[in-house]
Protein backbone atom coordinates (compact mmCIF):
# COMPACT_ATOMS: atom_id res chain seq x y z
CA UNK A 1 0.00 0.00 0.00
CA UNK A 2 1.19 3.42 -0.29
CA UNK A 3 1.13 6.63 1.65
CA UNK A 4 -1.43 9.44 0.82
CA UNK A 5 -0.26 11.94 -1.33
CA UNK A 6 2.47 14.04 -0.37
CA UNK A 7 1.69 17.61 1.49
CA UNK A 8 2.44 19.87 -1.29
CA UNK A 9 0.21 17.95 -2.94
CA UNK A 10 -2.88 17.91 -0.61
CA UNK A 11 -1.98 22.09 -0.52
CA UNK A 12 -2.15 22.55 -3.75
CA UNK A 13 -5.26 20.91 -4.46
CA UNK A 14 -7.04 22.38 -1.18
CA UNK A 15 -5.88 26.05 -2.17
CA UNK A 16 -7.29 25.26 -5.57
CA UNK A 17 -10.47 24.43 -5.09
CA UNK A 18 -11.10 26.99 -2.11
CA UNK A 19 -10.60 29.26 -4.45
CA UNK A 20 -13.65 27.90 -6.74
CA UNK A 21 -15.97 27.00 -3.95
CA UNK A 22 -16.26 29.08 -0.40
CA UNK A 23 -17.69 25.78 1.31
CA UNK A 24 -16.39 23.36 4.31
CA UNK A 25 -12.89 21.93 3.43
CA UNK A 26 -12.82 17.74 2.95
CA UNK A 27 -9.58 15.48 2.40
CA UNK A 28 -8.31 15.22 -1.55
CA UNK A 29 -7.24 12.23 -3.27
CA UNK A 30 -6.30 13.72 -6.38
CA UNK A 31 -3.56 11.46 -8.00
CA UNK A 32 -5.83 8.08 -6.94
CA UNK A 33 -3.46 6.71 -3.91
CA UNK A 34 -6.25 6.11 -1.40
CA UNK A 35 -5.53 4.61 2.03
CA UNK A 36 -5.36 0.97 3.11
CA UNK A 37 -9.41 -0.31 3.02
CA UNK A 38 -10.34 2.26 0.77
CA UNK A 39 -12.18 0.10 -1.39
CA UNK A 40 -14.43 -3.20 -1.54
CA UNK A 41 -14.43 -5.24 -4.75
CA UNK A 42 -16.27 -8.21 -2.97
CA UNK A 43 -19.10 -7.98 -5.60
CA UNK A 44 -16.56 -7.73 -8.68
CA UNK A 45 -17.01 -10.77 -11.34
CA UNK A 46 -14.74 -13.70 -10.07
CA UNK A 47 -13.64 -16.62 -12.59
CA UNK A 48 -12.32 -19.72 -11.32
CA UNK A 49 -8.89 -20.38 -10.67
CA UNK A 50 -6.70 -23.52 -10.58
CA UNK A 51 -4.07 -23.58 -7.43
CA UNK A 52 -0.37 -22.58 -8.18
CA UNK A 53 2.07 -24.98 -9.48
CA UNK A 54 4.12 -26.58 -6.64
CA UNK A 55 7.31 -25.65 -6.68
CA UNK A 56 10.82 -27.70 -7.09
CA UNK A 57 13.29 -28.50 -3.74
CA UNK A 58 14.91 -25.10 -3.85
CA UNK A 59 11.23 -23.58 -4.16
CA UNK A 60 11.51 -22.16 -7.70
CA UNK A 61 8.50 -22.16 -9.93
CA UNK A 62 9.76 -21.92 -13.56
CA UNK A 63 7.83 -21.15 -17.03
CA UNK A 64 9.10 -20.41 -20.28
CA UNK A 65 9.76 -17.42 -20.54
CA UNK A 66 10.59 -16.40 -16.50
CA UNK A 67 10.91 -17.73 -13.17
CA UNK A 68 9.73 -16.90 -9.81
CA UNK A 69 11.26 -18.23 -6.27
CA UNK A 70 9.02 -18.99 -3.50
CA UNK A 71 10.42 -17.51 -0.07
CA UNK A 72 10.52 -20.10 2.94
CA UNK A 73 9.75 -19.67 6.69
CA UNK A 74 12.77 -16.92 7.79
CA UNK A 75 14.00 -16.11 4.27
CA UNK A 76 14.95 -12.69 3.63
CA UNK A 77 15.67 -11.76 0.19
CA UNK A 78 19.79 -12.35 0.21
CA UNK A 79 19.31 -15.77 1.77
CA UNK A 80 16.84 -17.03 -0.99
CA UNK A 81 19.41 -15.03 -3.38
CA UNK A 82 22.66 -16.95 -1.57
CA UNK A 83 20.13 -20.31 -1.90
CA UNK A 84 19.83 -19.88 -5.90
CA UNK A 85 23.25 -18.36 -6.55
CA UNK A 86 22.15 -14.87 -7.18
CA UNK A 87 23.46 -11.55 -6.62
CA UNK A 88 20.93 -10.15 -3.45
CA UNK A 89 21.53 -6.62 -4.90
CA UNK A 90 20.13 -7.50 -8.14
CA UNK A 91 17.46 -9.46 -6.87
CA UNK A 92 16.28 -7.06 -4.48
CA UNK A 93 16.18 -4.30 -6.75
CA UNK A 94 14.37 -6.55 -9.50
CA UNK A 95 11.22 -6.67 -6.84
CA UNK A 96 11.67 -3.14 -5.12
CA UNK A 97 13.01 -4.62 -2.22
CA UNK A 98 16.23 -4.52 0.21
CA UNK A 99 17.91 -7.60 0.51
CA UNK A 100 18.53 -7.45 3.89
CA UNK A 101 14.22 -7.35 3.72
CA UNK A 102 12.72 -10.23 6.03
CA UNK A 103 10.18 -12.55 3.76
CA UNK A 104 6.87 -14.18 4.12
CA UNK A 105 7.14 -18.05 3.91
CA UNK A 106 5.33 -18.51 0.41
CA UNK A 107 5.88 -15.15 -0.77
CA UNK A 108 7.03 -15.06 -4.76
CA UNK A 109 10.11 -13.06 -5.52
CA UNK A 110 10.84 -12.51 -8.87
CA UNK A 111 14.03 -13.76 -10.59
CA UNK A 112 15.74 -11.00 -12.89
CA UNK A 113 17.87 -14.30 -14.63
CA UNK A 114 17.20 -18.05 -15.16
CA UNK A 115 18.55 -20.74 -12.80
CA UNK A 116 19.25 -24.14 -13.34
CA UNK A 117 16.80 -26.31 -14.81
CA UNK A 118 13.53 -27.37 -12.38
CA UNK A 119 12.15 -30.22 -12.40
CA UNK A 120 8.74 -30.77 -13.72
CA UNK A 121 6.31 -28.94 -11.90
CA UNK A 122 3.06 -31.06 -10.69
CA UNK A 123 0.00 -28.84 -9.49
CA UNK A 124 -0.73 -28.68 -6.04
CA UNK A 125 -4.21 -30.20 -4.49
CA UNK A 126 -4.22 -27.41 -1.53
CA UNK A 127 -2.55 -24.43 -1.07
CA UNK A 128 -2.50 -22.97 2.32
CA UNK A 129 -2.96 -19.33 2.85
CA UNK A 130 0.24 -17.53 3.10
CA UNK A 131 1.42 -17.32 7.03
CA UNK A 132 2.77 -13.36 8.08
CA UNK A 133 6.08 -13.81 9.89
CA UNK A 134 6.24 -10.25 10.47
CA UNK A 135 4.28 -7.51 11.78
CA UNK A 136 3.08 -4.72 10.58
CA UNK A 137 5.01 -2.27 12.22
CA UNK A 138 7.95 -3.92 11.25
CA UNK A 139 7.52 -2.95 7.63
CA UNK A 140 9.41 0.14 6.02
CA UNK A 141 7.14 1.71 4.57
CA UNK A 142 9.67 4.61 4.09
CA UNK A 143 11.45 1.84 1.81
CA UNK A 144 8.68 0.73 0.10
CA UNK A 145 7.62 4.16 -1.49
CA UNK A 146 11.32 4.86 -2.53
CA UNK A 147 12.54 3.75 -6.08
CA UNK A 148 15.01 0.30 -6.09
CA UNK A 149 18.05 2.07 -6.97
CA UNK A 150 17.61 4.26 -4.10
CA UNK A 151 16.90 0.88 -1.79
CA UNK A 152 20.34 -1.21 -3.29
CA UNK A 153 22.39 2.13 -3.08
CA UNK A 154 22.08 2.46 0.40
CA UNK A 155 24.85 1.18 1.74
CA UNK A 156 23.26 -1.38 4.31
CA UNK A 157 25.27 -4.29 4.86
CA UNK A 158 24.65 -7.49 2.66
CA UNK A 159 25.31 -10.89 3.50
CA UNK A 160 28.00 -12.44 1.05
CA UNK A 161 26.32 -14.70 -1.68
CA UNK A 162 27.61 -17.13 -3.78
CA UNK A 163 28.68 -15.64 -7.20
CA UNK A 164 25.53 -16.08 -10.15
CA UNK A 165 26.40 -18.30 -12.59
CA UNK A 166 26.70 -17.36 -16.13
CA UNK A 167 24.05 -17.78 -18.00
CA UNK A 168 23.52 -17.29 -21.76
CA UNK A 169 20.97 -14.66 -23.11
CA UNK A 170 17.45 -16.71 -23.72
CA UNK A 171 15.42 -15.46 -26.10
CA UNK A 172 11.73 -15.26 -25.48
CA UNK A 173 9.65 -17.77 -26.11
CA UNK A 174 5.93 -17.68 -26.87
CA UNK A 175 3.95 -17.70 -23.93
CA UNK A 176 1.80 -20.46 -23.57
CA UNK A 177 -1.88 -21.12 -22.67
CA UNK A 178 -0.98 -22.55 -19.43
CA UNK A 179 1.42 -19.75 -18.27
CA UNK A 180 -0.05 -16.78 -16.36
CA UNK A 181 0.89 -13.39 -17.12
CA UNK A 182 3.44 -11.64 -15.22
CA UNK A 183 2.16 -7.92 -14.05
CA UNK A 184 3.95 -5.14 -12.53
CA UNK A 185 2.31 -3.19 -9.93
CA UNK A 186 2.43 0.63 -10.82
CA UNK A 187 1.40 3.44 -8.45
CA UNK A 188 -2.04 3.75 -7.36
CA UNK A 189 -2.65 0.07 -7.69
CA UNK A 190 -4.29 -2.12 -4.92
CA UNK A 191 -4.33 -6.14 -4.81
CA UNK A 192 -8.48 -5.61 -5.67
CA UNK A 193 -8.22 -3.48 -8.65
CA UNK A 194 -5.41 -5.64 -9.80
CA UNK A 195 -7.29 -8.74 -9.52
CA UNK A 196 -10.79 -7.10 -10.67
CA UNK A 197 -8.60 -6.08 -14.02
CA UNK A 198 -7.88 -9.54 -14.62
CA UNK A 199 -11.15 -10.89 -13.44
CA UNK A 200 -9.59 -12.93 -10.71
CA UNK A 201 -10.80 -13.20 -7.05
CA UNK A 202 -8.63 -10.94 -4.56
CA UNK A 203 -8.02 -14.31 -2.75
CA UNK A 204 -6.83 -16.10 -5.44
CA UNK A 205 -4.39 -13.45 -6.16
CA UNK A 206 -3.00 -13.29 -2.77
CA UNK A 207 -2.49 -17.06 -2.40
CA UNK A 208 -0.41 -17.44 -5.78
CA UNK A 209 1.65 -14.67 -4.64
CA UNK A 210 1.90 -15.38 -0.92
CA UNK A 211 0.67 -11.83 0.15
CA UNK A 212 0.29 -10.84 3.43
CA UNK A 213 -3.23 -10.46 5.28
CA UNK A 214 -3.65 -6.46 4.52
CA UNK A 215 -3.04 -7.39 0.44
CA UNK A 216 -0.16 -5.12 0.40
CA UNK A 217 1.32 -4.44 -2.83
CA UNK A 218 4.43 -2.11 -3.57
CA UNK A 219 5.12 0.06 -6.72
CA UNK A 220 7.35 -2.23 -8.92
CA UNK A 221 6.39 -5.31 -7.13
CA UNK A 222 5.95 -8.26 -9.76
CA UNK A 223 2.56 -10.53 -9.57
CA UNK A 224 1.66 -13.49 -11.51
CA UNK A 225 -1.82 -13.76 -12.44
CA UNK A 226 -3.50 -16.86 -11.09
CA UNK A 227 -4.85 -19.30 -14.98
CA UNK A 228 -7.79 -19.98 -14.76
CA UNK A 229 -8.83 -23.81 -13.71
CA UNK A 230 -9.46 -26.44 -16.64
CA UNK A 231 -13.28 -26.29 -17.72
CA UNK A 232 -15.08 -29.74 -16.76
CA UNK A 233 -15.73 -31.87 -20.42
CA UNK A 234 -19.09 -30.54 -21.90
CA UNK A 235 -21.76 -33.42 -21.89
CA UNK A 236 -22.85 -35.48 -24.57
CA UNK A 237 -25.40 -34.38 -26.56
CA UNK A 238 -28.48 -36.25 -26.13
CA UNK A 239 -29.60 -38.57 -29.00
CA UNK A 240 -32.63 -37.13 -31.06
CA UNK A 241 -35.15 -39.64 -29.71
CA UNK A 242 -38.65 -39.51 -30.89
CA UNK A 243 -41.16 -39.60 -28.20
CA UNK A 244 -43.21 -42.37 -27.23
CA UNK A 245 -46.72 -41.74 -25.83
CA UNK A 246 -47.46 -44.51 -22.94
CA UNK A 247 -51.19 -45.33 -22.86
CA UNK A 248 -52.47 -43.50 -19.93
CA UNK A 249 -49.72 -41.01 -19.78
CA UNK A 250 -51.33 -38.29 -22.81
CA UNK A 251 -49.86 -37.79 -25.82
CA UNK A 252 -47.42 -34.30 -26.84
CA UNK A 253 -48.95 -31.09 -27.27
CA UNK A 254 -49.12 -29.99 -30.46
CA UNK A 255 -48.15 -26.87 -31.90
CA UNK A 256 -50.86 -23.88 -31.43
CA UNK A 257 -51.63 -22.62 -34.74
CA UNK A 258 -51.01 -19.20 -33.74
CA UNK A 259 -47.09 -20.16 -33.04
CA UNK A 260 -46.86 -21.53 -37.28
CA UNK A 261 -48.09 -19.16 -38.71
CA UNK A 262 -48.41 -15.15 -38.16
CA UNK A 263 -51.77 -13.50 -37.65
CA UNK A 264 -53.33 -11.64 -40.85
CA UNK A 265 -52.57 -7.80 -41.24
CA UNK A 266 -55.06 -5.45 -39.39
CA UNK A 267 -56.21 -2.16 -40.70
CA UNK A 268 -57.07 0.54 -37.95
CA UNK A 269 -58.63 4.05 -38.22
CA UNK A 270 -57.59 6.47 -35.55
CA UNK A 271 -60.40 7.83 -33.37
CA UNK A 272 -61.56 11.28 -34.22
CA UNK A 273 -60.08 13.40 -31.71
CA UNK A 274 -62.98 14.97 -29.55
CA UNK A 275 -63.68 18.91 -29.38
CA UNK A 276 -63.37 19.28 -26.13
CA UNK A 277 -60.33 17.84 -25.09
CA UNK A 278 -56.86 19.83 -24.68
CA UNK A 279 -53.62 19.54 -26.07
CA UNK A 280 -50.81 17.33 -25.13
CA UNK A 281 -48.67 18.91 -22.21
CA UNK A 282 -45.16 20.00 -23.32
CA UNK A 283 -43.42 17.78 -21.41
CA UNK A 284 -39.84 19.09 -22.81
CA UNK A 285 -40.55 22.71 -21.71
CA UNK A 286 -41.74 21.43 -18.17
CA UNK A 287 -38.93 19.70 -17.32
CA UNK A 288 -37.23 20.38 -13.69
CA UNK A 289 -34.30 21.50 -12.28
CA UNK A 290 -33.25 18.38 -11.23
CA UNK A 291 -33.81 16.42 -14.39
CA UNK A 292 -31.87 19.27 -16.25
CA UNK A 293 -28.89 18.62 -13.67
CA UNK A 294 -28.36 15.23 -15.02
CA UNK A 295 -24.80 14.46 -16.00
CA UNK A 296 -23.70 12.87 -19.01
CA UNK A 297 -20.57 10.48 -18.74
CA UNK A 298 -17.13 11.75 -19.19
CA UNK A 299 -16.36 8.23 -21.62
CA UNK A 300 -18.18 5.11 -22.00
CA UNK A 301 -16.38 2.45 -19.94
CA UNK A 302 -16.55 0.01 -17.53
CA UNK A 303 -16.48 1.14 -13.78
CA UNK A 304 -13.20 0.05 -12.49
CA UNK A 305 -13.13 1.84 -8.99
CA UNK A 306 -16.19 3.22 -6.84
CA UNK A 307 -17.09 6.26 -5.00
CA UNK A 308 -15.78 5.95 -1.41
CA UNK A 309 -16.63 9.37 0.84
CA UNK A 310 -12.91 10.72 1.86
CA UNK A 311 -10.94 7.72 0.51
CA UNK A 312 -12.15 8.04 -3.44
CA UNK A 313 -13.68 10.73 -4.27
CA UNK A 314 -14.80 9.69 -7.57
CA UNK A 315 -14.95 7.06 -9.90
CA UNK A 316 -12.07 5.20 -12.17
CA UNK A 317 -14.03 4.95 -15.85
CA UNK A 318 -11.69 2.65 -18.15
CA UNK A 319 -11.23 3.73 -21.27
CA UNK A 320 -8.54 3.27 -24.10
CA UNK A 321 -5.84 5.47 -24.56
CA UNK A 322 -6.88 8.33 -26.87
CA UNK A 323 -10.16 8.08 -26.26
CA UNK A 324 -12.30 11.52 -26.13
CA UNK A 325 -12.70 12.48 -22.59
CA UNK A 326 -16.69 14.87 -22.85
CA UNK A 327 -17.79 17.69 -20.31
CA UNK A 328 -20.59 15.84 -18.53
CA UNK A 329 -22.70 19.01 -18.69
CA UNK A 330 -22.66 22.74 -19.90
CA UNK A 331 -20.60 24.85 -18.33
CA UNK A 332 -17.28 26.97 -17.35
CA UNK A 333 -13.52 25.64 -17.02
CA UNK A 334 -12.57 27.17 -13.34
CA UNK A 335 -9.07 25.66 -13.20
CA UNK A 336 -6.43 23.66 -15.07
CA UNK A 337 -4.04 22.22 -12.85
CA UNK A 338 -1.42 19.41 -12.24
CA UNK A 339 -0.85 16.91 -9.59
CA UNK A 340 3.19 16.60 -8.31
CA UNK A 341 3.49 13.82 -10.78
CA UNK A 342 2.99 16.49 -13.52
CA UNK A 343 -0.95 14.98 -14.88
CA UNK A 344 -3.39 17.54 -16.17
CA UNK A 345 -6.64 18.14 -13.42
CA UNK A 346 -9.47 19.69 -15.07
CA UNK A 347 -12.47 21.28 -13.53
CA UNK A 348 -15.39 22.65 -14.53
CA UNK A 349 -18.10 24.76 -13.10
CA UNK A 350 -21.51 24.39 -13.54
CA UNK A 351 -24.99 25.90 -12.31
CA UNK A 352 -26.29 25.71 -8.75
CA UNK A 353 -22.88 25.58 -7.25
CA UNK A 354 -21.73 22.32 -8.82
CA UNK A 355 -18.25 21.35 -10.11
CA UNK A 356 -16.88 18.14 -12.43
CA UNK A 357 -13.70 17.20 -11.74
CA UNK A 358 -11.67 15.03 -14.64
CA UNK A 359 -7.97 13.65 -14.00
CA UNK A 360 -5.50 11.14 -15.44
CA UNK A 361 -6.32 12.74 -18.61
CA UNK A 362 -4.14 14.47 -21.15
CA UNK A 363 -3.87 16.67 -24.30
CA UNK A 364 -6.19 19.39 -23.00
CA UNK A 365 -8.57 20.81 -25.64
CA UNK A 366 -9.96 24.11 -23.48
CA UNK A 367 -8.26 26.98 -21.49
CA UNK A 368 -9.51 27.97 -18.19
CA UNK A 369 -12.71 30.35 -18.20
CA UNK A 370 -14.42 28.86 -21.94
CA UNK A 371 -17.26 28.02 -21.80
CA UNK A 372 -18.27 24.05 -22.85
CA UNK A 373 -21.35 22.57 -24.08
CA UNK A 374 -22.31 18.58 -22.84
CA UNK A 375 -20.62 16.41 -24.86
CA UNK A 376 -18.07 18.52 -25.85
CA UNK A 377 -14.40 17.17 -25.94
CA UNK A 378 -12.12 18.50 -23.54
CA UNK A 379 -9.13 16.39 -23.37
CA UNK A 380 -8.32 12.49 -24.10
CA UNK A 381 -7.45 9.55 -21.86
CA UNK A 382 -3.80 9.55 -20.56
CA UNK A 383 -1.85 6.44 -21.21
CA UNK A 384 -1.56 4.05 -18.02
CA UNK A 385 -1.67 0.79 -17.21
CA UNK A 386 -4.93 -0.05 -17.54
CA UNK A 387 -6.15 3.55 -18.94
CA UNK A 388 -9.07 5.42 -17.63
CA UNK A 389 -10.47 8.22 -15.98
CA UNK A 390 -10.95 9.68 -12.69
CA UNK A 391 -14.03 11.57 -12.89
CA UNK A 392 -15.67 13.46 -9.20
CA UNK A 393 -19.03 15.36 -8.90
CA UNK A 394 -18.63 18.04 -5.92
CA UNK A 395 -21.00 20.40 -4.40
CA UNK A 396 -19.10 23.43 -3.71
CA UNK A 397 -16.11 21.80 -1.97
CA UNK A 398 -18.14 18.36 -0.90
CA UNK A 399 -17.40 15.60 -2.76
CA UNK A 400 -20.61 13.70 -4.17
CA UNK A 401 -21.38 10.43 -5.50
CA UNK A 402 -21.60 10.76 -9.24
CA UNK A 403 -24.02 7.77 -9.80
CA UNK A 404 -27.04 9.47 -8.70
CA UNK A 405 -26.35 12.12 -11.38
CA UNK A 406 -25.27 9.69 -14.09
CA UNK A 407 -27.95 7.24 -14.19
Amino acid sequence: MFHRPPLARALCMTATLTILAACNTSELDWDLRSRPGALNTSEAARAATAPRPRPDDRGVISYPNYQVAVARQGDTVASLSGRLGLDPVQVASYNALAPQNPLRAGEVVALPQRVAAAPAMAPAPVMAAPVATASPSSVDVTAIATTALDRAGSGAPVPAAAPAPAVAPVAAAPRTADEPVRHRVVRGETAYSIARSYNVSAKALADWNGLGADLGVREGQYLIIPTAAAAPPAPAPAPNVTPVTVPGVGSPTPTPPSAAKPLPAESTTPASKPANQPASPDLGAQRTSASASRLGFPVQGKIIRGYVKKKNDGIDISAAVGTPVAAAADGTVAAITQDTDQVPILVIRHPDNLLTVYANIDGIKVAKGATVKRGQQIAVVRAADPPFVHFEVRKGFESVDPMPYLQ
